[in-house]
């Protein structure tokens, strides 16, 4: 986790243009074994269900990320067990052999029954093996839209993990054992979250078959994260009663639970919005350089000797004829990723640090030309003047970027086993730009327990702690509760490269 793209922390989805690459993106949106490849079924009426109360109709067929978390033994593994088997997600050859297992090892319940938690014993084997514990992606579909979801181990030693899982995700589904409440863990839990500004957070309050589904002990542990909520500043969290073992709540509303009206899990999944979907149009144009493209002397064969080039092209110079090599005499253009807002033909952009303003007068998507274009798309920006400006720049929309810092305040996520301390010389990553670094101060560590900051000298690992940090060149950070991407960095080691910490930042220092 070495690497930082626009302002998040970076995982395997920075590979596949912001999204995570999966056996689907070989087969159509389809899930395929080692032996086969099997197309998705759908259950029959997920393409129906109404909208959760409360939560916004999202687009037929988008795509949404939700993380797992919860603490050892509240169910976890089994919850996403029975969430994929419900929403026909498993493939034929899986669902066999985990029954078989289930049998052999006497799995009680009905006959035939089958323990969910094996689909996610890879990942439990591993940690009884001592061996690295990392976040594990899982994809399945259903009538309504696709899923991604971040499978995130419980154990206090993986919340680095956590942040990891969380910090991409549209929701959070954290789970909580009915019969223990609300735990240290399920407050670290909910503290990233509201740190990470996730859009949406789901309690799973599991194992509701355990107490005869009582719906006084649903409503003491819903009372009790809803006062947890309101401390840590958590938008409305949505608390339904499920029981992963059985299925109550999970895709279907259960009879078993008559006194809760409210969504099954499954429901607000399908319904909540995506982030995208809420800060997209919110948010000024924000377009990390990673590229600049200029590819004299390194024109295709087929342009150097005239041969017709493919009808893209074509279309891509709003021409009728193909390209020849002298239109690329001149081209000249910024790639990257959008990390938000929307950039049109003739906008007029600044670019960080160059401190140039000019018109954007092209837009390209590989070979095609288009007329705008919005995150999280990766495209090319042509602009009116030569802007002198590499990798680690930043495009942005005019009069739209702030002041640049020198000093920023942060909290950070301590994710090495090496301490953070004050005088530490690291690297931060922040977009496409990296610089060098002092911790000038560590203001203080957040206790769990109080949520109240504790003085301390260092950070460790799993500490989430306020500090301060002073840069060698100027960054165009913001606070991440106004623009999260343009908010958030990476604090790498200089010598080996690790990533010691992730940060979001509260305030920047002097300029």
């Amino acid at each position: 986790m070495s690497e930082h793209t626009g302002g998040r922390v970076a995982s395997a989805s920075d590979h596949t243009g912001g999204r995570v690459a999966s056996a689907s993106d070989h087969t159509g949106g389809r899930v395929a074994s080692a032996s086969e490849r099997i197309e998705t079924t759908t259950t029959p009426d997920l393409g129906t269900r109404p909208a959760a109360p409360g939560a916004t109709r999202s687009p037929e067929g988008s795509l949404f990320r939700f993380a797992t978390a919860g603490s050892v033994d509240d169910g976890k593994s089994t919850l996403v067990g029975r969430l994929l088997h419900d929403s026909k997600a498993i493939l034929a050859d899986q669902l066999e052999s985990v029954a078989r297992t289930s049998a052999e090892r006497g799995f009680g319940g009905e006959p035939g029954a089958i323990d969910f938690a094996l689909l996610t014993d890879g990942l439990r084997a591993e940690r009884e093996q001592g061996i690295t514990i990392d976040v594990a992606y899982r994809y399945f579909s259903t009538g309504r839209r696709s899923f991604i979801l971040a499978d995130c181990p419980g154990h206090v030693q993986y919340t680095r993990n956590m942040v990891t899982g969380a910090a991409t995700a549209d929701a959070v589904v954290v789970l909580v054992d009915v019969r223990n409440g609300v735990l240290e863990q399920t407050r670290r839990h909910l503290a990233v979250v509201q740190l990470l500004r996730v859009p949406h957070v789901i309690v799973a309050v599991n194992k509701i078959d355990l107490v005869g589904y009582d719906r006084a002990a649903f409503e003491q542990v819903a009372a009790d994260v809803a006062g947890l909520a309101r401390d840590l500043g958590l938008p409305d969290a949505h608390v339904v009663p499920v029981s992963a073992l059985a299925g109550d709540n999970i895709v279907e509303r259960s009879a078993n639970t008559p006194w809760y009206d409210g969504p099954s899990l499954l429901e607000l999944l399908e319904t909540l919005s995506t982030i995208d979907e809420l800060e997209t149009d919110l948010e000024a144009l924000r377009l990390p350089v990673q590229l600049v493209i200029r590819p004299q002397g390194a024109l295709s064969p087929e342009l150097i000797d005239g041969r017709s080039g493919s009808e893209a092209s074509v279309r891509a110079f709003g021409a009728t004829r193909p390209p020849a090599a002298d239109d690329f005499r001149d081209y000249r253009a910024f790639a990257g990723r959008i990390e938000s807002g929307t950039v049109r033909v003739g906008d007029v952009v600044e670019v960080f640090p160059a401190g140039v303003t000019t018109t954007v007068t092209g837009i390209d998507r590989g070979p095609v030309a288009v007329e705008a274009a919005s995150a999280p798309l990766s495209v090319s920006l042509r602009l009116a003047d030569p802007v002198d400006a590499a990798r680690g720049a930043v495009i942005a929309a005019a009069g739209s970027l702030p002041k640049p810092r020198r000093e920023l305040e942060a909290d950070v996520f301590q994710l090495d086993g090496r301490p953070l301390t004050p005088g530490s010389r690291v690297l931060v990553k922040h977009g496409t730009s990296t610089v060098q670094a002092l911790v000038s101060d560590i203001r203080g560590r957040l206790d769990l327990d109080t949520l109240e900051t504790e003085p301390t000298a260092a950070l460790e690992t799993n500490d989430i702690g306020l500090v301060r940090l002073k840069l060698a060149a100027d960054l165009a950070v913001e606070p991440y509760a106004a623009h999260r991407r343009a908010g958030a960095f990476l604090v790498i080691h200089p010598h080996d490269g690790a990533t010691l910490a992730a940060g979001i930042v509260t305030e920047g220092g002097p300029a």
